[in-house]
């Protein structure tokens, strides 16, 4: 994939991350994550943290509650504004950077800890990214990523919308694939990190009815929001709708892989 092309899916994506209202969404179904997040990366406050597509903060504003020197980074600005609203509503201190988790604007061994709660997944080249979160991180440093599991059920929602649209460029790997263990033992070979995986799930809660389900993820979801121009185009937005609906009526817990690194 050449680099324009790359170019043109990262903003593509940073568009997508803005439409809708994520913020909503990531604190209605993922806010809860944060908090293990920063416990299994046994945060301190002698530590200097970079939370990796960042989002509003899930995990950056729990480290800064533990008292470690924060950095947030996101491809989006608008999420970074949110977080740093709700940074100082609550008093904390997070630096809040836009920029790309496959080049981070960060000298080698910058950072004690490294997360990234459901960010790096989405950045298109997998190995790429994985180097970069290593590259920053410190000798003996520690490393939390959670990723939706492909066969969880936010995973085959991702799945199912994916199918509605045109195929990504080879290159681009699944965003769930960080949700399997083979895959990501394979992303860091030769990096020095050490890893272990545990399995968690979110359990989302669930709406008064189907309806109002499917009008919240259509009105705030911003890659449904700008999926669906070219799936009425294609006029199979009624069967992404049913299939939406049906992921909603089952409401079923959404698995997670939590990869912990530690760096020699």
């Amino acid at each position: 994939m050449n680099a324009t092309a790359l170019d043109q899916m990262k903003q593509g994506a940073r568009a997508a991350w803005a439409a809708g209202d994520y913020p909503s969404i990531a604190e209605r179904q993922l806010w809860g994550v944060g908090p293990k997040v920063v416990q299994r990366a046994s945060v301190g406050r002698e530590d200097d943290v970079l939370d990796v597509a960042c989002g509003t903060g899930n995990a950056a504003l729990r480290a800064a509650q533990a008292g470690a020197s924060v950095v947030g980074l996101d491809l989006t600005p608008e999420l970074l504004d949110v977080g740093r609203r709700l940074a100082g509503d609550a008093g904390l201190s997070v630096e809040w950077v836009e920029g790309d988790a496959e080049q981070l604007p960060f000298p080698d061994a910058s950072f004690d800890v490294v997360l990234s709660a459901f960010g790096c997944m989405f950045a298109p080249r997998h190995e790429v990214a994985a180097h970069e979160l290593t590259r920053v991180l410190r000798p003996g440093g520690r490393l939390v990523v959670t990723a939706w599991t492909p066969h969880g059920a936010m995973g085959q929602f991702f799945k199912t919308i994916g199918a509605y649209m045109p195929p990504p460029p080879p290159e681009v790997q699944p965003p769930v694939l960080w949700g399997a263990e083979p895959h990501v033992t394979q992303l860091f070979e030769g990096t020095g990190v050490e890893l272990e995986f545990e399995h968690d799930s979110v359990q989302i809660p669930p709406f008064d009815t189907v309806d109002e389900g499917v009008e919240y993820m259509t009105s705030k979801f911003g890659p449904l929001i700008m999926a669906r121009p070219f799936v009425e185009r294609s006029g199979r937005w009624d069967d992404l709708i049913t299939e939406l609906a049906g992921f909603i009526a089952d409401n079923d817990a959404a698995e997670y892989l939590v990869t912990i690194g530690r760096k020699r």
